[in-house]
């Protein structure tokens, strides 16, 4: 039923509130703050309430200042990826099968850190969490410049996965915090695009190391040293500067943090609560579309696994040097950073998330075809279809806002979320095992699995968001809404989105 409810009170304040000078903000806060009645809210909830005394129209327009777009770049998974390239194999003495084993080992670590990732982000604060294990990723990728056998690389990949894990997760968090639903897709999408600038710079700063003669390391091991220095710098920068929400950013003044976690009230998920609720955990298992997201997630990361490992390889393969199948790869790179923002830029339209990510995947089948049907007579007309690849990069990060955009209740978010990266790290382990070194350079049996993946994310898709739209209807039909702002306070008191009947899911 309908709530009818009136307005709350304080309605009187609302159009004066604004003009409070901001030390009164400053007070109010402390003193919710010292009540015990917030130690197992959500951590914005006490801002939400501050932000009812304040006029609406003013805070939309304050709130238009406050777009901040945060950009990490992933070189290090491309490291693999370009020191193949340079003799990685053969210095060390990897046989058969065991660059493939040696590219699903970092998501071998990855699967298991997954969940407990998740967990942690949930119960500490997600830049300090992240900045500190930037120190220890960025040591790690370097000390994969020491491996010297096989095992000695599976071992240091596998590390660098496990203490990845909370990378990607942390960053669809913090967007979903930061910004409203609406704007989640195309700024997930733009900080994704940061890796189709990876992939560019990774690539002349593969070609350049390439380049380099008369030096004791082996210019394969340069890449892993350089990108690390990197990385490490870059932890120390989120650790200073990046917040752990609209609550607690340096930047912000109390009253902007007030507009901030205003603005995301709006997404009925509040922003981030300590509390495991177990009744939750049983809910995201019981949730038929649960399992509709982790099979497009396993699909996807077999796409992703594939496509990022041997990419180098395949290109390699169609008649290539080493230093210019690394510089080859640049256009894919500039592929990935035009269709992620333009396809990210699509999917804001009402009801368009799930048609961008069908429309993402179509590029990716069409050049799979050309791979296993275009001679090696045709050089560049092959690198073309490896470069159409990058698109991948669109219904990848698109699929990964859906358990944020759709799934709430922070304990079914935190399990779904844990889940689906477990899911597409399996996918992304399974992936390069697609790859038979004497089916090269065109690798049917990997090209065929892979439009097999295309056409399972389609099916799945329309699937998943065939139910979304009948769940809303039914929710319509029913008469299931309320005023704004009691909507609003209901995303701050942890209810799932089935719980929440005044939830709408994204289309």
């Amino acid at each position: 039923m309908a709530d009818n409810k009136g307005p709350s009170e304080g309605t009187e304040t609302e159009n004066t509130a604004s003009n409070l000078p901001e030390k009164q903000d400053i007070s109010t806060t402390n003193t919710l703050k010292s009540s015990g009645e917030n130690v197992h809210k959500d951590v914005g909830a006490h801002y939400f309430e501050l932000s009812l005394q304040h006029d609406p129209a003013e805070l939309e327009r304050d709130s238009v200042k406050m777009m901040v777009t945060y950009m990490l770049s992933f070189l290090d998974k491309q490291t693999l990826n370009y020191s193949n390239a340079y003799g990685l194999q053969k210095d060390t003495h990897m046989v058969g099968d065991d660059y493939s084993w040696v590219a699903s080992a970092l998501y071998f670590g990855w699967l298991i850190g997954a969940y407990p990732s998740n967990l942690a982000l949930q119960h500490f604060p997600i830049a300090k969490t992240v900045g500190s294990v930037m120190f220890v990723w960025g040591a790690l990728c370097m000390l994969q410049a020491s491996a010297f056998d096989f095992s000695g690389f599976f071992a240091i990949r596998f590390f660098l996965g496990f203490v990845e894990s909370c990378i990607s997760p942390a960053w669809v968090l913090l967007t979903s915090i930061l910004w409203t639903r609406d704007e989640q897709p195309l700024r997930t999408s733009l900080w994704i695009a940061a890796n189709g600038i990876a992939s560019i710079i990774g690539a002349l700063l593969a070609w350049g190391l390439g380049k380099a003669d008369h030096i004791a390391v082996p210019n394969w091991k340069l890449i892993y040293l350089v990108v690390g220095c990197f990385t490490i710098a870059w932890g120390a920068v989120i650790l200073l500067y990046l917040p752990d929400g609209p609550h607690n950013g340096k930047m912000l003044s109390e009253y902007e943090r007030i507009v901030a976690v205003w603005r995301i009230s709006k997404n009925r998920t509040g922003v981030q609560h300590p509390k495991f609720l177990l009744y939750q955990l049983r809910e995201a298992l019981l949730d038929a579309k649960t399992y509709l997201l982790l099979l497009m997630a396993a699909a996807l990361g077999m796409l992703n696994g594939s496509v990022s490992n041997f990419m180098s390889a395949l290109i390699k393969g169609f008649g290539f040097s080493p230093v210019r199948a690394n510089l080859l790869q640049m256009p894919g790179g500039a592929c990935e950073i035009i269709s992620v923002i333009l396809l990210g830029y699509i999917s804001t339209f009402k009801n368009m998330t799930g048609i961008t990510i069908i429309l993402g995947c179509i590029p990716g089948i069409v050049g799979l075809a050309g791979i296993m049907t275009i001679s090696t007579a045709h050089p560049y007309n092959l690198v073309a279809c490896a470069w159409i690849q990058g698109v991948l990069g669109s219904p990848v990060i698109l699929s990964w806002t859906l358990p944020v955009l759709n799934v709430a209740g922070h304990t079914k978010r935190s399990t779904v979320i844990g889940l689906y990266f477990l899911f597409y790290c399996a996918g992304n382990i399974a992936g390069p095992h697609l790859f038979f070194p004497k089916e090269a350079p065109h690798y049917m049996s990997a090209i065929k699995g892979l439009e097999t993946c295309y056409a399972a994310v389609v099916v799945l898709q329309i699937v998943y968001t065939g139910i979304c739209f009948f769940q809303n209807r039914s929710r319509d039909r029913l008469g299931y809404h309320a005023q704004d702002e009691q909507e609003a306070r209901e995303g701050f008191e942890d209810l799932t989105d089935l719980e929440n009947k005044h939830f709408r899911y994204r289309l």
